[in-house]
């Protein structure tokens, strides 16, 4: 009898290979907002853009993913994520084409901001909101580990793009990148299924009872201000971090290593910050991993030496990534399945808002002093802001907490 509720107990087999397809369909999606990066000086080279004007591009398919990623989870909530992966796969593949034939910087913004309407926002909350729930037992190491795909792919795609740049140039690197695309994503896009606990709280949301002392909608609006400030912290490295090697006389293949050992960290911090909040609650890994995030990024101007730059990029990509797969688990734990893929798409999109701003920022404070320090100066200070909120929702929820323990007793 135990051995048969244990069995019953247990996570559908299903969900892990949920874990993989998502895993690689994000890696090939967020490798794609790394690589831009890697394309901004190439581009500006041939066209005379200037630094901020290329940063736009990252903004770009930030603010698209932000933007419809609120569409789609009002979607993925009602009918569920069954598509998503195979849409994403054209339009990944199409976008990237189309960017091998830009001529101008519209075409810049707009395949990008393509790219990232029908493909970074298709694969990235709805599809987290389905893998969260398909696991009732330890579902951050889970969530950790899908998580993780995104900063593989930020860390390979780069690098490897970088060096197709320099052997075929960066026309022909766009053009390799959506074959590439084209023949990994499409073949394991079908394998997607909805979880059977959020297709139950689809149908008989009556049935589902959340235990919280904050509304699904006050918890939202907390983590989305709170990841505002967080994600204008950590888009300066991404988008900057290359550009800031280079300027300061390290190869392209030097810089892009530098830039996938981060990401190489940050798998490690993804999987591990999805299991801390297993083990010691989701909104205490998520401040642990901003605080470090914090710290640690004002520090990249001023390192030089290789093997400190290695391992500054190796602390910052492990408590960066953290932060993503704890903002994760916090979304997951405190509402419900039904709202779960809304939910991760509205504090997606404040994220991707974030992001794009903090990117655009950074570059424009460049252009003004002609050097990364005010750059990486305010990414700490985003930082702190970041850690001012999360102190205030800890207390609000400890408050609401110990009113609903003497509304029990």
């Amino acid at each position: 009898m135990t051995d048969l509720v244990q069995r019953q107990n247990k996570d559908p087999k299903y969900g892990w290979l949920m874990v993989f397809v998502v895993f690689v369909l994000s890696a090939l999606s967020f490798g794609s907002l790394g690589a831009i990066s890697v394309f901004l000086k190439p581009l500006a080279a041939e066209f005379g853009w200037s630094r901020g004007q290329t940063s736009l591009g990252y903004t770009s398919i930030a603010f698209s993913s932000a933007l419809f990623g609120l569409f789609w989870g009002v979607v993925a909530d009602r009918v569920g994520t069954r598509w998503f992966g195979v849409i994403a796969a054209i339009v990944m593949t199409f976008s990237l084409y189309l960017l091998s034939k830009q001529s101008s910087i519209i075409h810049f913004y707009a395949f990008y901001f393509l790219f990232g309407a029908f493909g970074n926002a298709m694969v990235s909350s709805p599809l987290f909101a389905n893998v969260g729930f398909w696991f009732r037992y330890n579902p951050g190491f889970a969530l950790g580990i899908t998580a993780a795909g995104g900063a593989f792919g930020q860390g390979v795609v780069p690098y490897f793009a970088g060096v197709s740049i320099a052997e075929y140039g960066w026309r022909n690197t766009y053009l390799i990148m959506a074959i590439s695309y084209l023949a990994i994503a499409l073949p394991i896009a079908f394998f997607i299924r909805e979880s059977p606990w959020r297709e139950k709280a689809r149908v008989a949301p009556q049935d589902e009872v959340r235990h919280f002392p904050l509304s699904e909608f006050e918890v939202v609006a907390w983590l989305s201000l709170a990841i505002i400030f967080c994600c204008n912290c950590m888009a300066v490295p991404i988008v900057h971090l290359v550009p800031l090697l280079t300027d300061n006389g390290h190869s392209m293949n030097s810089a892009t290593s530098v830039f996938m050992v981060l990401m190489f960290a940050g798998v490690f911090g993804r999987i591990i910050g999805g299991k801390l909040g297993d083990v010691i609650g989701a909104l205490p890994t998520y401040a642990l991993m901003s605080l470090g995030q914090t710290f640690f990024v004002i520090w990249f101007p001023y390192t030089d030496n290789e093997f400190a730059l290695y391992l500054l990029a190796i602390c910052f990509g492990f408590t960066y990534s953290g932060v993503m797969s704890s903002i994760l688990v916090c979304t997951r734990i405190m509402v419900s399945a039904r709202f779960a893929a809304r939910a991760m798409s509205i504090t997606s999109f404040f994220g991707w808002g974030g992001m794009g701003l903090g990117g655009f920022i950074a570059g424009l404070l460049f252009d003004i002093s002609g050097n990364y320090e005010w750059s990486y100066n305010f990414a700490s200070a985003m930082g702190i802001i970041n850690l001012s909120i999360l102190s205030l929702l800890y207390l609000r929820i400890s408050s609401q907490g110990k009113v609903m323990q003497r509304g029990v007793t």
